[in-house]
């Protein structure tokens, strides 16, 4: 069977140099094409060393001519560029973005969050967002597939099935969230620069970070009931990793034992899903480098509520293993091809 020819769009920032290790590795694909804009001629080398002595083409301006001969179109860009890429798609291609352009189910809401107009409207009915454990075999009818957000994915991966079981109350979710400064994009040195970031932990976008949006979208998508949550997401001075503190009311009859039940058996078939023992403690350092989501029930102090605890590798999990499990998915291809 012969190879995937693969684009990656967006190639030089932090996600588009680790989707190109994880590449590299798989079985069914060949990179043919690398894209970005101030790197053109370049060889992504220049932006991970580790990449010297691989066979890699050099990266080059995107032109849509390009995408006569490729299959998969991987978007690591910033906000609304995919959504001009999307016009240009050919039968035979799929895009598989990983930034915000598809996420959101409706251009109103894209509008009111990401303070840009959608530029492919007609397109976001086509598209699919897909967290893989609970999209399933759903993308194949898709040739657009949206990727979640790194946030998103630890914070709705353990409470999606407890809330379609009814186990916890939905009333007051309350999310506190650190991430590796990795997951603001190559700019954060600018941004930060007078913030010590290496020696400091910062709360932004209180109240109204992007990822609100996201994961009120699929919480709603999956319960017909009121809900609200607080989410407040943290830099920490660390490189990459993500560890999701979640803090729930439980329904009345249910314990945390009901709660580790249900996720050991939701995710009974998960290759990248891993339910510790109740209050097991879970830190960045089990997850970094693996496309793997740890999750741990803890007990609180009192009993009707309960502390998740989830992990993941931002720029893996929260990013391009994700698009790769996603890819694996919708060419029947083994999930762990790429991942392992």
């Amino acid at each position: 069977m012969p190879k995937l020819n693969v684009l990656v769009a967006g190639s030089t920032g932090y996600i588009g140099v680790q989707l190109i290790n994880l590449l590299i590795k798989h079985s069914k694909v060949k990179i043919k094409y690398l894209c970005g804009k101030t790197s053109i001629g370049k060889d992504i080398s220049h932006y991970d060393k580790s990449l010297k002595n691989k066979r890699l083409p050099k990266i080059v301006k995107f032109n849509k001519k390009l995408l006569n001969d490729i299959d998969i179109i991987f978007t690591a860009l910033p906000n609304g560029e995919a959504q001009e890429i999307s016009k240009n798609l050919l039968k035979k291609n799929v895009l598989i973005d990983l930034a915000a352009d598809f996420r959101l189910e409706k251009t109103s809401d894209y509008l009111k969050w990401y303070k840009q107009k959608h530029r492919a409207p007609s397109l976001v009915k086509k598209s699919v967002y897909s967290l893989p454990e609970l999209t399933g075999k759903k993308i194949k009818k898709y040739k657009i597939i949206a990727c979640p957000g790194c946030y998103p994915t630890s914070i709705l991966l353990p409470l999606i099935p407890l809330i379609k079981k009814k186990l916890i109350k939905i009333n007051n979710i309350i999310i506190d969230s650190k991430s590796g400064y990795s997951g603001a994009g190559r700019g954060v040195h600018k941004q930060y620069k007078d913030k010590n970031l290496y020696d400091s932990l910062s709360a932004y976008g209180i109240g109204h970070h992007r990822h609100n949006s996201e994961i009120e979208q699929v919480i709603k998508n999956n319960t017909k009931q009121k809900f609200n949550f607080t989410f407040t997401p943290h830099l920490s001075p660390m490189f990459r990793g993500i560890l999701s503190t979640i803090y729930i009311d439980l329904n009345k009859g249910k314990t945390i034992n009901s709660l580790h039940v249900e996720l050991v058996k939701f995710y009974k078939d998960a290759k990248f899903i891993k339910i510790v023992n109740i209050n097991s403690l879970v830190s960045t350092n089990d997850v970094i480098n693996t496309n793997n989501c740890i999750i741990s029930i803890c007990k609180s102090k009192y009993t009707n509520k309960a502390i998740i605890l989830s992990s993941i590798d931002n720029l893996i999990k929260g990013g391009a293993g994700q698009a790769i499990q996603n890819m694996n998915i919708l060419n029947n291809f083994n999930v762990m091809d790429g991942l392992r």
